[in-house]
């Protein structure tokens, strides 16, 4: 099996070497304690991958500023947070020759009005979400001064990250979150030099990669998730993005995630807001393709991945790393089981439902869930009631919410 492409060795820009070529993606994982700080649980999840044989881990969101949470039991990093708890994430992250990145993110619009706290975006324009649109905040357009308090943060956060041991970070800039706004043409609608071209509008993501680059060592990675597309008509696109991923190749990062979609069009759970179709398994390989024939920039594709026989083909198309979310989730020995049963199919949550957000939702709660068992020492549970563990999950948010409030509000 060592000859398997998935299992050789991969060295990034930066000289560091990962030992395959599988990524743990990143997930929300909602399992901090009452101190935004990891909780035992969290460490425990990422011992348990570590020692499964993925060669690089990505941790779930960590927020850089505790007035901004993407949701409830969210892990936060800030310039003065103690990072003990930390660096024993990454300590257990990094057993059986694993490497860690943290992935740093701010939500920007995407926070639930629940949580109060700062609802930024460039513009005033709110998601659109139909009768869901009221479960989140009313963005306000950012101020210079806040944007650039964002950009020292996600430094803070990376500079943190590094001193508590990780390997790297990943900046979130996908998904619809603050960085992703800011590169799209539906919700970035200013008139200064942070709207209007691309040029402009990719201005944070770069001022954010240089702000970190600038504060950390050379052999700390620095890696980026981008959307290929938002899939909604006249928003961010294929073309956007390879012109953004020009711009970064002049700054020397390590790695680009090509995922997809945002709350408002869940693709990166294999649902679109335009009527295009993804494939069953590696929803963007087609996207990524196209990229990495475009970048010397390593290029990773994550999405719905769940069969070997699918991550060798996501190599053949010249993508360098193979990104598996809910299949992890679902198996977190799947490198294992992969070399001792190269046919073995990670399950995944099968949800019906019609409605697109319910549906994102239902999805969600049944990985989490998978999380938390993990995380406790149990094995993941294949098949779940999607009503049941939705409810479930909203009642946990609930609480958390309550926690979140009472403690840091």
């Amino acid at each position: 099996m060592q000859s398997n492409p998935v299992f050789t060795p991969y060295i990034f820009p930066n000289g560091t070497e990962v030992k395959n070529r599988i990524v743990k993606a990143s997930m929300e994982e909602n399992m901090s304690n009452a101190q935004l700080l990891p909780s035992d649980e969290l460490i425990n999840l990422y011992d348990t991958w570590a020692n499964g044989g993925t060669g690089l881990l990505l941790t779930g969101n960590v927020m850089i500023d505790r007035k901004a949470m993407t949701g409830p039991g969210g892990v936060v990093l800030e310039a003065d947070t103690p990072i003990e708890k930390f660096q024993r994430w990454a300590k257990a992250a990094k057993q059986n020759n694993t490497k860690v990145w943290m992935q740093i993110n701010h939500p920007g619009r995407q926070v639930y009005a629940k949580m109060k706290g700062k609802v930024y975006s460039p513009s005033d324009v709110a998601l659109s979400m139909g009768k869901h649109s009221t479960l989140f905040g009313k963005p306000s357009p950012m101020t210079i001064a806040q944007i650039e308090d964002v950009i020292t943060r996600f430094g803070d956060t990376a500079e943190q990250a590094q001193s508590a041991g990780f390997d790297g970070v990943e900046i979130h800039a996908a998904h619809g979150y603050l960085i992703a706004q800011f590169l799209s043409p539906l919700v970035n609608k200013r008139k200064d030099q942070w709207g209007g071209s691309l040029e402009n509008r990719a201005k944070l993501l770069i001022s954010v990669v240089k702000e970190i680059k600038r504060r950390t060592h050379e052999d700390f990675s620095v890696g980026v998730k981008i959307n290929s597309a938002d899939f909604q008509r006249g928003g961010f696109d294929i073309d956007d993005a390879i012109d953004v991923i020009k711009m970064l190749e002049p700054l020397n990062i390590d790695l680009v995630e090509l995922s997809g979609g945002s709350y408002e069009a869940p693709a990166m759970q294999g649902v679109t807001a335009d009527g295009r179709s993804l494939a069953r398994e590696a929803y963007f390989l087609s996207f990524a393709q196209k990229i990495a024939d475009t970048t010397c920039i390593p290029v990773m594709t994550t999405g719905g991945i769940r069969r070997l026989p699918v991550a060798e083909g996501v190599l053949a198309k010249g993508v360098k790393l193979v990104g598996i979310a809910t299949g992890l989730a679902m198996e977190p020995n799947l490198p294992r089981k992969w070399q001792d049963e190269p046919m073995f199919s990670a399950s995944h949550p099968v949800v019906t439902w019609k409605n697109k957000v319910l549906k994102a939702l239902a999805i969600m709660a049944i990985v989490k869930l998978n999380l938390r068992r993990v995380g406790k020492g149990k094995k993941a549970k294949a098949r779940a009631s999607a009503l049941l563990t939705l409810l479930v999950d909203q009642i946990r948010a609930a609480k958390l919410t309550k926690r979140y409030l009472r403690e840091h509000n």
